[in-house]
Order: structure tokens, then sequence, then C-alpha cells
């Protein structure tokens, strides 16, 4: 059997069925609680012409946040992948981070908002609840690593090591399209260059998770060295944000969007750290018979 087929349904036992469905729908929630406080955001930016803008732009990193994780619920539970669940408990965590930070930071007029209350509410206590959830579904033993007979113990680790580089290069995507957003209001006065900043950097962001899956997936050395350089420019644009946050942080009495970078550019670092560290072990180890055993019984 190839790895990383999709099960049936009847083959999900009934407490993983439940879960998978709570969180779905709790997924679902959110991303309509989201986009419904994006609206009325912008229906006051346009009406009553009030600066929403740090708001809007925080909920929509919170929604391409929710997005993501809906990814990888699916590929965690429907494929039997372990890693792939790791992540989505780390993207929840970050989603619980990215709210409690901006709620702190938020004017006391903005806490009092209903939606915005209701909506940090619901992200942290659900959020509470996946990380405990998918922590037990995790450690479950019939949640098998690999699903090829008779696979060695030493291409069981490294099957594991690549799915986790997989799953930490999407992971890296989101990071990075989250920070892209964060560069709209940075500076209304350049809307348009940014603009062209955030069409730049989403562009390469989606073209550097390419080459990064491609070189987990088709073992290619080459690939990975390159997708490690591809990274290069993601770090000047961090530097670039920082310089904007120190730029305008006296001049706003908000610090609403730059406690938003702030925490998005500690946590993409993280996830590059180890990334990176996931990518120089799984190189070593390139060539070694895994992707044929893979991917044999497709053939």
């Amino acid at each position: 059997m190839v790895p990383d087929e999709i099960k049936r349904w009847s083959e999900l036992s009934w407490p993983v069925k439940i879960y998978f469905g709570f969180t779905i729908t709790s997924l679902l929630a959110l991303l309509a609680l989201t986009s419904l406080n994006i609206h009325e955001q912008r229906m006051k930016n346009a009406t009553l012409k009030e600066d929403n803008e740090d708001n809007l732009t925080v909920s929509l990193v919170q929604l391409v946040g929710i997005l993501f994780c809906g990814y990888y619920i699916f590929r965690g539970v429907l494929q039997e992948n372990r890693q792939e669940l790791v992540v989505f408990m780390l993207s929840v965590m970050a989603l619980i981070i990215r709210s409690v930070v901006n709620f702190v930071v938020l004017e006391s007029e903005g806490r009092k908002e209903v939606l915005v209350l209701v909506r940090f509410v619901c992200i942290v206590v659900l959020g509470f609840v996946h990380v405990l959830c998918a922590s037990l579904l995790i450690w479950r033993h019939n949640m098998m690593a690999f699903r090829v007979g008779g696979a060695l113990d030493s291409l069981q680790k490294q099957y594991c090591l690549l799915t986790l580089c997989f799953s930490m290069v999407m992971f890296d995507l989101q990071a990075q399209v989250c920070l892209c957003i964060l560069i709209i209001t940075s500076d209304s006065a350049r809307f348009a260059t940014n603009i062209t900043i955030l069409g730049v950097g989403v562009f390469w962001a989606c073209a550097t998770a390419a080459v990064g899956a491609v070189a987990v997936l088709k073992e290619v050395s080459v690939l990975v060295w390159i997708f490690m350089l591809q990274n290069l420019p993601q770090l000047v644009y961090f530097i670039y944000l920082l310089y904007t946050v120190v730029k305008n942080w006296s001049s706003n009495d908000s610090h609403t969007e730059e406690a938003a970078a702030i925490t998005g550019a500690l946590i993409s670092l993280l996830i590059k750290v180890v990334l990176f560290w996931g990518l120089i072990r799984l190189v070593r180890s390139f060539g070694q018979g895994l992707r044929e055993r893979m991917f044999a019984s497709s053939s």
C-alpha cells in the first residue's frame, strides 16, 4: 500500500469519526465567525470612516490559519499521518498565541466588541480542546507511521522525518502568507508598494514551498539546497517587517499590528529552525531505498 492513501470513512473508528466531525464543524464555525468579523470591520471602515485596518489585517491572518488547520486535520486523520497531526496541533497553538497577544494589546473599546470577544473565547477554548484531543490521537497505538509491510526500523524513522519535513514546509508556507498579509497596512502611505510586495511575497512563498515539497518527496539533494537559498529573501523580509514595526511604533496608539508582526516573525523563525534541522538530517539519508519502497506498489 502506498503511504498517505486516503482512508475510507468506514475504516475510521467511532471516536476518530466523532473527533474529525467535531473538528471540521468547529473550524467551519470559526471560519464563519472570522469572515463575519472581517465583513463588519470593512463596513466600519467604509461607512464610519473608522481606522480599523489593524484589526482587519489580524482577522485575515487568523482566517489563513483556520484554513490551513483544516488541511492539516484532513491529512492527519484521513491519511493516518502522525506528523501532520503534530503540525495541526502546532498551528492551533499558534492561533491561540496570536489571539491572546492580539487581545491583550487591543484598546479597551476593541475588547468590548461582541464578535471580537466571541472569536477570542472560541479560539482559546476550542484550541485547547483540539490540542488535547490531537495529543491523544497522536499517541494512539494503531496510528501507524508507515503502512507498508516489512519496512525496516531505519526506514520507519526516515519516513517519519520525511513526513515531518513535508508538513513543516506547508507550515512554513502558512507562516509566510500570514507575514505577507501583515505588510498591507504597515504603511498606508505606501499602499501600492505594499500590495506589490504582498503579491511578490505570496508568489515567492508558494514557489519556495513547491521546491521544498518536491525536494523532500523526490529525494533531490540539489533542490534541498535551492530551497534553503530561497529562504534568504524571506529573512530580508523579516528585517524589513521589523523595521516598519519599529518605525511606526511611536506613531500609533494601537499596537495590534505591531504585536501581530512580532509574533508572526518569531513563529516563522522557529518553524524555519525546525525545518532546516529536519532537512539537514533528511538529506543525509537520501538514496537508501525509502522512495522506492514508498511507491513500489503504485508502479
